[in-house]
């Protein structure tokens, strides 16, 4: 697929040169299915998605009762999510999860060498709550999944939890203003409001290689790590890898972490690699709870903050995490729709200009640090900072100066050829591997209500997902949309995003827990106007067309949709998640009440017996800026 054209003011020769190369490696990558290069985890595939963790979920009656939020997910949105409302007074609060335990994300990856790639205490939530200080820059996942747990235990969402289990329907009860939920343990309670929080990265994405069905040898996902299969743990010492020649496709971020631990172990490691990531230093070590000022009360939401005002792009007095991430922060912006709201005629020249250095400090330090120079080669990346997730890793580029580790690069094939009974095929070369590890990742937005993997059915039994589909998104804020009373999405939709997706999550935790809280204080209904949508779905729209070349012009992957540009439609707030901060609040002091539809209940709060009384004025204006 080629880019589209675009004027672009005069450029130096390197400049143009530079543009070709990335124009060049980006078609050697592009593949003409787009996003159909992949399985999913269903069918003849949907071993890939069992939770290894629980051997067998604990058995219970179905339940039949009434609480007043469900909260769909268990991850750190419907933790945060879950902790919020009861902050907020709301006594029945119940998560319900398709894993064993609460973690969402952190439940499932326990692949060896896991870490966060945000700095731990402005990554991990409920810091100054909980009381709790990490002792690494960069917390590995155990520690991660540990801290999830203790924010659900401090906050009683144990209680009422629904592990192993999966909601199959969403149906709004117009006459009792409740919604009943069903799920697939034949569950089916009712909820005053639900939030769901399924996160846009959840179900494990597989690729869809020729043959990968009559490969003999061992796969799994990282997701769904096999330690039955190769020993030890997420710190390594996998000792069933001992002698085996391993297979790994896929060097994303959970490549570049697992792939330096499995080539201390595997008898021999193949690398299969289809797009290098821009490896940048990590600089993993102890910090010191005086080191970040953690005996100062909101010491961590402090840290939080000064991260996401320099990742956004702001100015901040002192920059109190000081690593790759915030030293790129001018870079960083364009992982945003408002990279280009400053308006200035010669930004695109400057941002180029800045993207091109990064870019070639990072390709300078595969040179150094990998001895074989066709290796090298092959390992550096070629394409704009923030076309890929950055990732960050000291241990990753030396691997590949190891004697059992080879690196087989795709490129030239758009991937892996096909598979056979003994390994994998690329160029005609067949790669015999006893185990194939896929380090894929995951399927974008297949998840939850959106996606019509969950169905909902809302305010005179119309669907969701037919909602959707005839005129695109449409909410206030991202939080909610009209015809779905009392229905709550957490995630990037029309909503905001940073590299720190969990500071958003908590931020949209907090902005539902107010609207829940504001609704049960007044006896009331959260439902926008479309009117309100459509300012909106306005705001949202500014200066969207300004950034597509960029995504179109970058390497495949799933920022771009493989290669086939951004999704059509407004589907961020194009101004930062400060200023989405910012907005919310004043929102939230000055405009609350014009989402509430006020109702007048003949009996029980939450009885069947209820009436609507007619909407005045819930009309939501919301500011652009």
């Amino acid at each position: 697929m080629t880019p589209p054209q675009r004027d672009t003011p005069p450029t130096s020769q390197a400049t143009a040169e530079l543009r070709e190369r990335y124009r060049i490696e980006r078609e050697r990558r592009v593949r003409p299915e787009g996003t159909r290069q992949y399985r999913s985890t269903t069918a003849e595939f949907g071993y890939f998605a069992e939770d290894p963790y629980v051997a067998e979920p604990a058995r219970r009656e179905p339940l039949r009762d009434v609480v007043d939020v469900a909260v769909v997910g268990g991850g750190f949105g419907g933790i945060l999510a879950g902790a919020r409302l009861r902050r907020e007074g709301l006594a029945k609060v119940r998560v319900v999860e398709q894993g064993g335990d609460f973690g969402g994300t952190w439940y499932w990856n326990r692949y060896p060498g896991i870490h966060c790639d945000v700095e731990s205490h402005v990554y991990l939530p409920m810091l100054d709550e909980t009381g709790y200080v990490p002792e690494w820059k960069y917390a590995p996942g155990e520690e991660i999944r540990r801290h999830a747990m203790r924010i659900a235990e401090q906050f009683g969402l144990y209680e009422d939890a629904l592990f192993s289990t999966t909601v199959t329907a969403l149906t709004w009860d117009e006459s009792a203003h409740q919604w009943v939920v069903d799920t697939d343990r034949g569950d089916r309670f009712r909820a005053t409001y639900v939030v769901t929080a399924t996160g846009t990265l959840s179900e494990p994405k597989l690729p869809g290689i020729p043959g990968i069905e009559d490969y003999k040898g061992h796969t799994f996902h990282t997701s769904r790590w096999d330690y039955g299969y190769t020993g030890g743990g997420p710190d390594g010492a996998m000792t069933g890898l001992a002698g085996k020649r391993v297979g790994v496709v896929g060097t994303g971020a959970t490549g570049v972490q697992a792939i330096p631990m499995l080539a201390e172990d595997a008898g021999h490691l193949y690398v299969f690699q289809r797009t290098p990531s821009a490896v940048d230093v990590r600089g993993q070590r102890r910090m010191t709870p005086r080191e970040v000022g953690a005996d100062r009360p909101g010491w961590a939401a402090e840290r939080r903050e000064n991260f996401l005002r320099i990742v956004s792009g702001d100015d901040v007095e002192r920059d109190l995490v000081t690593d790759r991430w915030t030293e790129c922060a001018g870079l960083l912006e364009k992982l945003l729709p408002s990279f280009r709201r400053d308006g200035a005629p010669d930004f695109e020249a400057t941002y180029e200009a800045a993207d091109h250095a990064t870019m070639d400090r990072i390709r300078a330090r595969v040179t150094a640090e990998v001895a074989d120079p066709a290796t090298a080669a092959a390992l550096q990346p070629w394409y704009r900072y923030a076309c890929k997730r950055p990732t960050f890793s000291d241990k990753y580029l030396p691997a590949f100066n190891r004697d059992n580790v080879t690196l087989v690069d795709t490129a030239d094939t758009h991937g892996i050829e096909r598979m056979t009974v003994n390994g994998v095929v690329v160029g005609g070369v067949e790669y015999e591997v006893d185990c194939l590890v896929l380090a894929t990742g995951f399927s974008v937005g297949v998840s939850g209500i959106t996606s019509g993997k969950l169905p909902v059915t809302g305010s005179g039994g119309i669907r969701f997902l037919d909602a959707f589909t005839q005129r695109g998104p449409r909410t206030l804020h991202g939080f909610t949309s009209h015809g779905f009373p009392n229905l709550f999405m957490m995630g990037p939709l029309q909503n905001a995003s940073s590299v720190n997706f969990t500071h958003i999550l908590d931020e949209q935790a907090v902005h539902a827990a107010a609207l829940i809280a504001a609704a049960e204080k007044r006896n009331a209904v959260v439902e926008p106007t479309p009117e309100a949508v459509d300012a909106w779905l306005a705001v949202c729209a500014e200066d969207a067309p300004d950034h597509e070349w960029f995504h179109a012009e970058c390497t495949p992957g799933y920022y771009n949709r493989e290669g086939r540009g951004r999704p059509n439609g407004p589907n961020a707030y194009p101004y930062g998640a400060v200023a989405f901060h910012d907005m919310l609040r004043r929102w939230r002091e000055q405009d609350i009440d014009d989402v509430l539809r006020r109702t007048a209940r003949q009996e029980d709060r939450r009885g069947l017996n209820t009436r609507t009384e007619p909407v005045r004025g819930w009309a939501a204006i919301p500011a652009t800026r």
